[in-house]
């Protein structure tokens, strides 16, 4: 990290190589791990330099985040679109600004240790592999790809850079989603016989226009619309269509409902039960072919068992859309009066446990059987963006890293695959990254990016 104050401009160098100051610095972080020397620098001042990359929406939202640690300093700012650079730039004055990220990391790499991302999912891929090839730690928007296969090479490639990453699931430093973990772990309930999700909430996201005219609307002053598509292939743009965010929708740019959310939902069981790859997934209501995903689904994943669950195999089912689980397997806690809009529900030997996604601390049912005390205690609070950034700091491990994050999100993408092959059961090889007997899910485990775009080993 550098002490060195930094450039207002992207011609502007510092005077010292930033390769050979990292190389002077501490390099007790990079024994306790194995990482390399750039984690740590021996001056208590010195600053964790940041570029982020995205700066709108949650890509705005994850820079505030960790620029608020006192150890950070944001010192380069890149999007396609100028008034969310405006932005970012108003926000940190001594940052410099980029439009185009292969820019940033191609030409000014030396000056920054660590990255953000925060692009549409269809461009997480790209820079993410780049930055980590130049040996940048990196803190990655969910879901960490659109495609498998970039999840598989974002993997490998964090692996081989032996930096610091972290996986934008935020949910998992909550108090409540660790004591979820604990219960789970514990055996509050015995071991578990099935996992039951749901999200239900409105798609603000959705885009206004779905009619995709072939006479183009007037881009907006200051987007650079060709920067935007990046690996993807050209085409005019639509008002209310792609940008700003709705793009989600589009199986060209993102990974509809589940893939927003499947992330932060699957979390707490794919820890807590100790999950793999599933092995086949089926998505039971209509599905969606052409460039849209469905709006709505249910979807039963099968996954390998083990000592946490009750059978060989464990069933967990998805729901978004409006779509309702089961309510008669569904028991509530006492003080819960309204069916709430997203939750998970594990149903374990002795018991289940209830978790509404977006408030309050697990529930352990019958709530006569499983006391207060008996709850964890211990579990302090815990900021997941500065848990990315004190990771480097002191040498270790954050909690959502790439090791983790990578599988996470291949399961949720198995599951979100199964909206192309409705009514069907598609088998996953997550050894060989295809679906045994489909040819056609295979093909869609890997996409190929369009001229100019393309990165070795990506697309």
């Amino acid at each position: 990290m550098n002490t060195k104050p930094s450039p207002t401009t992207s011609t502007t160098r510092l005077p010292l190589n930033r390769r050979q100051f990292l190389g002077k610095t501490a390099t007790a972080g990079a024994a306790v791990l194995g990482f390399p020397a750039i984690l740590r620098s021996d001056s208590p001042n010195s600053l964790l330099q940041v570029a982020s990359i995205g700066v709108g929406g949650m890509g705005g939202a994850t820079m505030k985040s960790v620029a608020t640690h006192p150890k950070v300093k944001i010192v380069a700012v890149c999007d396609v679109d100028k008034t969310y650079l405006d932005q970012a730039a108003t926000a940190h004055p001594d940052a410099s600004r980029h439009k185009d990220w292969r820019e940033l990391l191609a030409g000014q790499a030396d000056r920054f240790d660590a990255v953000t991302i925060g692009t549409p999912d269809h461009m997480h891929a790209a820079p993410a592999v780049t930055a980590l090839r130049a040996k940048k730690h990196v803190y990655l928007q969910k879901p960490m790809a659109t495609t498998l296969h970039e999840c598989r090479v974002i993997s490998q490639e964090a692996a081989r850079a032996r930096v610091v990453t972290q996986l934008g699931n935020q949910g998992r430093s909550s108090i409540e989603s660790r004591m979820t973990v604990a219960l789970l772990r514990s055996g509050a309930v015995g071991r578990i016989k099935e996992v039951i999700l749901w999200e239900n909430k409105k798609l603000s996201w959705w885009p206004k226009n779905t009619e995709l005219r072939p006479q183009g609307d007037a881009i907006p002053e200051g987007l650079d619309w060709d920067l935007w598509l990046g690996v993807r292939e050209p085409r005019p743009y639509l008002e209310n269509t792609y940008h700003p965010k709705t793009w989600r929708a589009w199986f060209d740019f993102g990974v509809g409902e589940l893939g927003d959310m499947g992330c932060h939902h699957f979390d707490i069981s794919f820890d807590a039960l100790k999950l793999t790859a599933p092995l086949r997934v089926r998505q039971t209501t209509p599905g969606s072919s052409g460039p849209l995903w469905g709006q709505k689904r249910v979807v039963e994943m099968i996954f390998p068992g083990n000592e946490l669950t009750a059978r060989d195999t464990v069933q967990l089912t998805w729901h978004d859309g409006g779509i309702e689980p089961d309510r008669g397997k569904i028991r509530l806690p006492k003080d819960l009066k309204e069916f709430p809009e997203s939750a998970t529900y594990w149903i374990g030997e002795s018991g289940a446990i209830f978790k509404n996604y977006r408030r309050g601390r697990p529930i352990v049912l019958p709530e006569e059987n499983f006391p207060a005390e008996k709850y964890p205690t211990d579990l302090k609070p815990q900021d997941h963006y500065h848990d990315w950034v004190n990771a480097i700091l002191e040498g270790r491990k954050p909690c959502g890293d790439f090791a983790h994050g990578g599988p996470l999100t291949e399961t949720v993408l198995v599951g979100a695959m199964a909206d192309r092959f409705a009514g069907e059961w598609l088998q996953w090889n997550r050894e060989s990254q295809e679906f045994p007997g489909n040819p056609q899910a295979t093909a869609l485990v890997r996409r190929t990016y369009r001229d100019g775009w393309k990165v070795a080993g990506l697309g």
